[in-house]
Order: structure tokens, then C-alpha cells, then sequence
């Protein structure tokens, strides 16, 4: 029965062209009877990485195997877990090959924005929970498709927003609920990084020695390398990531969520955006950006100069939560109140324990600090902000019900992405 139920597996994650379903339930909620948690990665240069070390950082944590379409990279960092963790995973090229592993319980993905989606839905198919990097996906509908993969299989998924393991920001939300500053009537967030200008122009080169380019661009079109647009700067291209919008967008803006426990959908998006300085740097998304979301009872306002490296109380990044009888303001490492004509200032260490959460999780089959819930409905606002810009409309008007904005057909031509064969869009 083993030996069947690894052969369909294999057959089934192994067609190059996208994903054969499987049914519901074929798969048992597994944990390691030693409470070992085995996991592996996908991914493995730098957000992955630092995410795997997260993980191995948790007593009863093993890494089986690791992914890399980069043979360099993933040579250079099993040899760094052989050195700080005296583990020895194995390691592959093609990470569905690493899902026929019948020991392994969990899968980090670390891949850029635009594998996440096959890559989750493989891993739940192959009866894998997961950590998946934020943003949940490339696109509304990988979102949603994701979403009901992991409903369909019955699987454990942790999102890395990992604001919401942290102490600082819980206790904000604790202050904001609990009344002090009145009523929360705007939520001001910025995102001020000069990365999101992308690198300076160079010509297309030569795919380097051990990576496998065309497994790298996945589903997205067929495209020249170009190291503009590779390792670390791929975001500030359409078809792998959504730029500073939907790097820092989802964590701040799902802060501005939170704190009203708004789990529905945008419905009305305004947006401004621009490439107007630095037009010799590589990059298809934008140097600046303004979104005004309508909430059913506040307002949230993003705003990114990715030129500008300072923002409002001399901070790159932060967000400000404004009520009627006070203001909280925020980073990752410290927030200041003012309320009753005093300002209190709190500094806090940005340590979280989101990787621990999802273990544990592993091991109870409870709900994981950010589900992919939360993850999908944060990434609706990210994307459409873009979206809003991209389609020339500046605003959108979505209908959840129907998963289309009412308003505007070149907005919804954005909603789902054309996959490049021999990949397919996953049906779930």
C-alpha cells in the first residue's frame, strides 16, 4: 500500500505540465512519532535560508532536504547548515522530487512570488504542511487557488508575516483594542527603500554556470538573463514580483487590518503611481506609489518614495494608527503613543517566534498565527494597488462574490497570470 501510494505521488508531482489533483483526504495528518519535525526547503538563497535557520533554531527541527534551481547557491548553503547545525540534507534541483520523501513533514518556501503558488500546491497535494513566504502569491487567483489547496488537503499553513508572532505589535493591537486612542479612524503606513529602485541598466549576459534559468522563470514568459532582474531583484519586475507594493505592503498594511480585524476584501482602491527618477535603474514597478483603501468604518493610506529613505518621524518605514483620542505610531523595533498630551516611547526587541508557532502547529493541527486566510486577503489589498496603477483606471471597485472588479476589464486582466508551457495553472 506504501509503495502505491508513493508511486501516484511521484506520478503526480513529477508531470511538468502543472498539477494533477488527487483526492481529498488521501493523506493522514502525520507527526514524527519522536516529535522530530523534518522539514525541507525550497529556495535557498537568502530569505529561505534565513527562514530555515529560524526553524533549525527549534529543538526537535530537521532539515531532509533542500531546493535550488541554483546549484551554487544550494551547494553554499548545505554546506552552511553542515557547519552551524551538524545536519547533512539532501539536495535537489527539482523540488517535487524532495516531495516524494515520505519523512518529511513540512515544506519552507523561499522561492520568488511567482513559484509560490505550484510550489504550495504541489506540497499540499503531496501532504506536506507549509511555510510559505509573504506574499502569499504573484496574483488574486494563485491566491485563491491556494487557499483552496490547503482547505482541499487539510493542511497546516503558516504565512511570513511575521508581525503578528511579534510582542511589539501585539501589544499595540492590545492598546488599540482596548479603547485608548478612541476610535481608529486612519491608518497612515509608508515604505521608504532605495532598493525599490532596482540596479542600474546592464546588458543581458550568459546564464551562469549551474543555474537552471528556465526552471527559475517557472510559469512566467520566456525571458533573456539579465542579473538586473535575478537573485535579490526580481520583485521590481511584473512577472516575478510586485515591488516595494507587495514587499512591505502586506506586512504593514496587514498591521492596518489587524487592528480592526478586518478579514474582508477591498472594495474601493484609489492609486497613484510613478517611475520618475533613476530611469537608468532596472525596474518595471514603481519608484512611487499612493493607495487609498475605502474600509467600512476607516480609511488606510499607503504611500512608498523608494528615492526618498525617510518618512514621517524621521522613519524609512512605520505605520501610524490614528483614533480620535490619541495616535500610536510604529516600526518593527519601537512605538511611540501620544495620548493626553504625553508622548510615551516603548523599544522592543524584533525578535518573534513565527517558526515556532508553525511547528507547534505542525504537532496540534491548530491555526497558525497568520493563516493563508490572512495572507490572501492582505495580498488582495498589495495587488490591487498595483493593479489600480497598471490598468490606467487609478480606481477599482471589486466585487468579492464574483472575484472581478465591476469597473474595469484591464484591471481584470490582471487578476490571473497566463502560465508559460508546460506549466498549468493548478486546478484544485
Amino acid at each position: 500500500m506504501k509503495d502505491n501510494r508513493r508511486n501516484f505521488i511521484k506520478k503526480s508531482v513529477m508531470t511538468a505540465a502543472g498539477v494533477s489533483v488527487m483526492p481529498a483526504g488521501l493523506f493522514a495528518q502525520k507527526v514524527a512519532p519522536s516529535d522530530q519535525v523534518n522539514v525541507g526547503l525550497i529556495g535557498c538563497r537568502g530569505k529561505g535560508y534565513n527562514l530555515l535557520r529560524n526553524h533549525l533554531n527549534i529543538p526537535g527541527v530537521k532539515v531532509i532536504g533542500m531546493a535550488d534551481v541554483d546549484k551554487n547557491v544550494l551547494e553554499e548553503r548545505a554546506g552552511d547548515v553542515l557547519t552551524n547545525f551538524k545536519q547533512k540534507p539532501k539536495l535537489y534541483g527539482d523540488y517535487r522530487k524532495m516531495l516524494e520523501d515520505k519523512d518529511l513533514d513540512a515544506v519552507i518556501i523561499g522561492t520568488p512570488d511567482h513559484w509560490h503558488c505550484l510550489n504550495l500546491v504541489h506540497a499540499c497535494q503531496a501532504g506536506k504542511d507549509v511555510y510559505v513566504e509573504k506574499p502569499l502569491a504573484n496574483s488574486i487567483e494563485e491566491c485563491n487557488v491556494m487557499v483552496a489547496a490547503k482547505d482541499r488537503y487539510n493542511r497546516v499553513v503558516q504565512v511570513g508575516q511575521q508581525q503578528r508572532s511579534m510582542t511589539l505589535f501585539n501589544e499595540i493591537m492590545d492598546y488599540i483594542k482596548s479603547g485608548k486612542i478612541g476610535t481608529l479612524t486612519k491608518v497612515n503606513i509608508w515604505g521608504n527603500f532605495d532598493y525599490g529602485l532596482g540596479l542600474p541598466k546592464v546588458p543581458d549576459q550568459p546564464v551562469p554556470e549551474g543555474v537552471d534559468f528556465d526552471f527559475w522563470l517557472g510559469p512566467a514568459p520566456k525571458r533573456t538573463f539579465n542579473p538586473s532582474r535575478f537573485h535579490g531583484k526580481w520583485r521590481h519586475f511584473w512577472d516575478y514580483g510586485g515591488g516595494l507594493m507587495t514587499d512591505w505592503g502586506v506586512h504593514l498594511i496587514d498591521m492596518a487590518l489587524w487592528a480592526k480585524d478586518a478579514t474582508y476584501a477591498p472594495t474601493v482602491v484609489m492609486a497613484s503611481g510613478h517611475n520618475l527618477t533613476h530611469l537608468d535603474h532596472a525596474r518595471e514597478t514603481y519608484e512611487t506609489l499612493s493607495v487609498v483603501y475605502k474600509m467600512k468604518d476607516y480609511t488606510i493610506n499607503w504611500d512608498h518614495t523608494a528615492s526618498a529613505k525617510v518618512g514621517p518621524y524621521g522613519m524609512s518605514y512605520g505605520i501610524e494608527f490614528i483614533g480620535d483620542e490619541g495616535t500610536v505610531v510604529a516600526d518593527r523595533s519601537k512605538y511611540y503613543i501620544y495620548a493626553g498630551g504625553e508622548r510615551i516611547e516603548k523599544e522592543m526587541d524584533k525578535q518573534d517566534d513565527h517558526a515556532e508557532n508553525f511547528i507547534q502547529c505542525i504537532k496540534t493541527r491548530e491555526t497558525p498565527k497568520c493563516p493563508i486566510e490572512a495572507g490572501r486577503n492582505v495580498a488582495l489589498y498589495a495587488h490591487m494597488g498595483n493593479i489600480a496603477v497598471r490598468s490606467g483606471e487609478n480606481m477599482l471597485v471589486w466585487d468579492e462574490a464574483k472575484n472581478k472588479f465591476t469597473n474595469s476589464e484591464k484591471a481584470n486582466a490582471y487578476i490571473k497570470p497566463e502560465y508559460r508551457k508546460p506549466w498549468e495553472f493548478p486546478k484544485v
